[in-house]
């Protein structure tokens, strides 16, 4: 299955997700940056609000498209064990990467938010939006965030997942819905005729255009 582009995606994935449509308590949260523009057509289609949770990948020393772990703007960070211990990566250089990259996760969300609420999500049924799954790390601290802070449901939406990442994500979250789920897997953007990088004003445009934070 290949999708046009991310909007395209968000459209189809929508087209599966009627059930919530207007659903009280419910908020739709893109994963920046991509799965925010996918969360902004769900958002949309739905007549649901949009918000954005931040997650910064931890990479390899020497090697940064090599993620070892990942952390929220909130600090929630989950890990690689195994590959932390092939590659013998130091608990000093994973302290110094995750206190960076929430600094980081923490200025790209205010700068999303600007003078919108924070993110609340206490009690609400929550759409989980990325643009695809590789992985599976970044989604995973995602989930892993949102849980400390008691919603009443999560669901996991996305147009692809590798099959593997998708049945370990899928024990974490009440409920998933995936699009494609391709047995040959070799990164997210090869589904996609264009998959440009999404930048943080199309991000902000994208919350301010929509129903942001409001229940």
């Amino acid at each position: 299955m290949i999708f046009h582009d991310r909007h395209d995606a968000g459209i189809q994935l929508a087209s599966k997700l009627q059930k919530y449509a207007k659903a009280k308590n419910t908020l739709v949260l893109g994963l920046a940056r991509g799965g925010v523009v996918v969360a902004y057509e769900v958002a949309k289609a739905l007549e649901l609000p949009l918000n954005v949770i931040v997650v910064r990948k931890i990479g390899a020393p020497g090697n940064e498209e090599l993620a070892v772990g990942a952390v929220t703007e909130k600090g929630e960070g989950t890990f690689n064990e195994n590959l932390i211990t092939i590659l013998g990566v130091s608990s000093d250089y994973l302290k110094r990467e995750v206190e960076k990259e929430k600094r980081l996760a923490g200025a790209r969300g205010a700068l999303y938010r600007g003078d919108s609420p924070p993110l609340e999500v206490k009690d609400k049924t929550l759409i989980l939006v990325d643009d695809g799954i590789a992985t599976g790390a970044s989604v995973k601290a995602a989930i892993k965030s949102l849980k400390g802070e008691s919603p009443h449901k999560i669901i996991l939406a996305i147009p692809l997942a590798a099959p593997d990442s998708l049945r370990a994500l899928q024990k974490e979250v009440d409920e998933t819905v995936c699009l494609s789920t391709p047995s040959y897997f070799e990164a997210v953007g090869s589904f996609y005729k264009f998959f440009d990088q999404t930048s943080d004003q199309e991000i902000v445009s994208l919350l301010k255009s929509s129903k942001v934070c409001g229940i």
